[in-house]
């Protein structure tokens, strides 16, 4: 018996929606895991001090997100070797050793931080100590990453990116002036004054973080591990196009995401907190918090959970990326793909820089004074990180015939300059 052409044609769509939600997966994490709660933060701030004016700079650091991210990205999937391992190649040990350290600091106090504010968003929902939710939030992850199955816990990720969506909900709960945001997103304004410099290269040093190039690259590895067929491009010419291309998918398309979801957090802010005159925001929590007299319940509940999710998200990307990358310094076997009896070293490094994560963040400390010393060491180490990997991308070394094309290494190397003027920048406004 025939099927008929309706069936066909609906089993055809859902081919081709399995095939390109098949190509995103390391860029899309990444690109989502850039809205983690210390992101969040930054991009409510910013609604809430300056308003629908600010919407322009993601338009801005979307293509240098996607130029260093894109070649980071490259690195893993042509050599099957993550960042810390390409840099050994050009790199003296003790320069490796500087930004692997620099990045394990950077991250530990980014966990800490973001726990901090999963535990407070919890706490306003559902009542309760914020410290013992911060602690079961750090344990779930840690589980997470060491018991499930690298090809389950991926497909675990990839939905997370979803709870992204709470911030659209917000947007569409709230009165937004679209036609003045629409102004702020292709005709930004732009006053050369302290606060708009500091949050402006608040910005930027939360879509373009050190973190973020070391944990693509190391999921490509992962991908290469985890398809049988696949193998590290330089060894498999002949799989380069449609890896590639699956690349520019998965990066333009995580990329863009993040970016997305940064406008409607800035969006939904700006329409209420910077419209009723709270310019003032300082955590996550209080950006939730300030928003239900203003936006009602249905947005602070929105707002909240989605801190939950995001960091869920982020989690195990901080974590991750730091215990690949020390685990890669002292050659000990490592990856989320392998089981906890062949990588303990990776998996005991994965679990101290968790615990200390949450130590920092049931310790009392400053939430504010953990994310600014954090953006002040992801600031420090952004450029050497951005000039070693564009340097690596291009190198035949590294890279035998399958350097960075052109166009990419005009965007990578945008990219490091932009973070470069952001560091000098954020230096002269400290002193001002």
């Amino acid at each position: 018996m025939s099927t008929p052409p309706a069936d066909i044609s609906r089993g055809a769509d859902s081919d081709e929606r399995e095939k390109w939600w098949a190509k995103l997966g390391p860029g899309l994490i990444t690109g989502a895991a850039d809205d983690d709660p210390s992101g969040i933060a930054t991009y409510s701030q910013a609604g809430a001090q300056l308003g629908y004016s600010v919407g322009g700079t993601l338009l801005f650091t979307y293509p240098l997100m996607v130029g260093i991210q894109l070649a980071s990205a490259r690195i893993g999937r042509v050599t099957g070797r993550n960042l810390v391992l390409a840099f050994a190649r050009i790199c003296p040990r003790w320069l490796v050793a500087s930004l692997v350290l620099l990045l394990l600091v950077a991250n530990v106090i980014n966990l800490g931080a973001d726990l901090n504010a999963m535990g407070d968003a919890a706490a306003m929902v559902l009542h309760g100590h914020a410290a013992w939710y911060a602690v079961g939030f750090g344990v779930l992850s840690l589980l997470l990453q060491v018991f499930l199955p690298y090809e389950r816990y991926v497909r675990v990720l990839k939905w997370l990116t979803l709870t992204l969506f709470a911030y659209v909900g917000v947007v569409f709960a709230v009165d937004v002036d679209w036609p003045a945001a629409l102004r702020g997103l292709l005709m930004p304004s732009f006053a050369w004054n302290k606060d708009n410099v500091t949050t402006v290269v608040a910005i930027l040093g939360t879509t373009i973080s050190p973190y973020l190039f070391f944990w693509q690259a190391a999921q490509e590895v992962e991908e290469i591990r985890r398809v049988p067929h696949d193998q590290p491009l330089r060894t498999a010419p002949a799989q380069a196009e449609r890896q590639f291309r699956r690349l520019r998918v998965d990066t333009a398309v995580g990329m863009g995401f993040s970016n997305l979801i940064a406008f409607f957090m800035i969006t939904a802010t700006a329409a209420t907190l910077h419209a009723h005159g709270q310019t003032d925001v300082q955590t996550t929590a209080q950006a939730a918090a300030a928003l239900k007299p203003v936006a009602g319940d249905a947005a602070f509940l929105l707002f909240a959970l989605g801190i939950v999710g995001t960091g869920m998200l982020a989690l195990p990307v901080l974590a991750g990326s730091a215990a690949d990358a020390v685990a890669s310094y002292f050659n000990v076997r490592r990856g989320l793909s392998m089981p906890l009896a062949r990588a303990r070293s990776f998996y005991g490094i994965l679990a101290a820089a968790m615990a200390i994560g949450v130590a920092i963040s049931v310790s009392g400390i400053n939430p504010i004074s953990a994310l600014y010393w954090s953006a002040v060491i992801n600031a420090v180490i952004s450029a050497p990180v951005m000039v070693a990997v564009m340097i690596a991308a291009s190198s035949t070394k590294v890279m035998g015939k399958m350097t960075l094309p052109l166009k990419w290494k005009v965007l990578g190397w945008l990219a490091t300059a932009a973070m470069t003027a952001a560091s000098v920048a954020l230096l002269v406004v400290s002193a001002m």
